[in-house]
């Protein structure tokens, strides 16, 4: 039995008609006395009555009808429940600072809008460090730059970052144009995050593959830090479009780095789906619809957007 039964048949009670009840419900009336047939046998009782001027509950169907309008209510009500309820729960969300920089502020607002019942913390700290609270389930999600080795995690594809030359124009050294290999570096005084940061990891994977080696000035974990750095002339740095968010960075220029291997993959992680909670299910869709819509728009600067199919390792 379905509802969509029960609904045919109160109608054809309350109308008294098998046509009449047909054109309310938008249905052919034979298609509607097919179903009440079919009820009538699923029932194998008679319900109604067909007369020359419509047709008329039996005693059997006038008792049914009244537990069909009780059903249907009961199931618009559980409808209306259904849309009316606000998800809650607690989730807590990693990012990196140059990420937290673009997105942060938008995901906030979004998550808040979307589902203001749920309580989120958000944690903005270096990617080495969001690994380990992975692992240690400090958090249920982040947005990292490379997947979670030996682990069993969910990943979403996010996006791909192309890396800049970011400095001041009258550096010396510090080169001209729209692009520039990282061999043309060598030369320039670079400040660049240390060895447990994940972009350093895939500068020096890059710069080996260039056959160059960098001349590293300072080495500051921080992106507020090494952006003062950048901006009091003490070298040059490379980062992600991301770093420029700041209006602060505008003084700057930045050049792309030409070399195929100086791009930084971004993705969703959080732990398995059987351990993410609702809210965290949710968080997720939103960190990737919030990333989509900046990169649209062209508010994530040299961001594209990858596949946002889920995988697990």
């Amino acid at each position: 039995m379905e509802l969509k039964q029960l609904k045919y048949f109160v109608s054809v009670v309350e109308h008294g008609s098998m046509g009449k009840a047909a054109l309310a419900l938008g249905v052919v009336t034979s298609a509607l006395s097919q179903q009440i047939s079919r009820l009538e046998s699923e029932l194998a009782i008679r319900l109604l009555v067909r007369t020359s001027g419509g047709v008329v509950p039996t005693e059997a169907g006038l008792a049914f009808c009244q537990q069909a309008q009780l059903t249907l209510r009961h199931a618009d009500d559980a409808i209306l429940a259904a849309r009316s309820a606000r998800l809650s729960g607690h989730v807590s969300v990693g990012l990196a600072p140059s990420t937290a920089s673009v997105i942060g502020l938008p995901f906030l607002r979004a998550m808040q809008e979307r589902y203001p019942e749920v309580r989120l913390r958000l944690v903005e700290s270096l990617s080495g460090h969001l690994e380990s609270m992975l692992i240690g389930r400090q958090i249920d999600l982040a947005i990292l730059f490379r997947e979670i080795p030996t682990q069993r995690w969910s990943f979403v594809p996010l996006l791909g970052e192309h890396l800049f030359l970011i400095g001041h124009a009258s550096m010396k050294g510090m080169p001209s144009g729209s692009k520039v290999a990282l061999s043309r570096l060598g030369g320039l005084p670079l400040i660049l995050p240390s060895g447990s940061h994940g972009l350093r990891a895939l500068l020096d994977g890059a710069f080996r593959g260039s056959q160059s080696h960098p001349q590293i000035a300072l080495e500051v974990d921080g992106l507020a830090m090494l952006m003062d750095a950048v901006r009091a002339g003490l070298g040059a740095t490379i980062q992600p479009g991301a770093a420029l968010a700041h209006i602060q960075n505008h003084s700057l220029v930045s050049v792309r780095i030409a070399d195929k291997d100086a791009v930084r993959p971004n993705l969703i992680v959080s732990v398995s789906d059987s351990e993410l909670s609702p809210a965290g299910l949710a968080a997720r869709v939103v960190l990737a619809d919030v990333s989509r819509q900046l990169v649209l728009a062209g508010d994530w600067p040299g961001a594209s957007l990858r596949s946002h199919n889920l995988h697990k390792k």
